[in-house]
């Protein structure tokens, strides 16, 4: 088991590690729209910080030497149900032709 540290994305905020592979398999802790600068949650709404969560993920991805094209499953939480379709356009653009299973909460 090797635990993933990227000093790209945001700093992990607790006592644990931005990722955990295990063999061929990687698990990543969740995300948030943090700035990995500024440590601040940025997005003017939820399909901005939805880009930023999703980069976060890749950046942290890439240290773990894979892509987006690996992820098998991703979960979304809103706050709000009705900011559904501005995460779910910046979403699909992210993935595109891959299509993670997903919950959407």
């Amino acid at each position: 088991m090797k635990k993933v540290f990227s000093p790209k994305a945001p700093k992990a905020i607790g006592p644990y590690a931005h990722a955990i592979q295990s063999g061929n398999l990687i698990f990543c802790s969740g995300q948030t729209p943090l700035n990995p600068e500024t440590m601040l949650i940025e997005g003017a709404n939820a399909g901005e910080q939805t880009l930023l969560v999703l980069n976060n993920l890749e950046t942290v991805l890439k240290d773990a030497g894979c892509d987006r094209t690996h992820v098998l499953k991703t979960t979304v939480f809103l706050k709000n149900f009705a900011d559904f379709e501005l995460m779910n356009k910046n979403y699909e653009a992210f993935f595109g032709e891959h299509k993670p299973a997903r919950t959407t909460v």
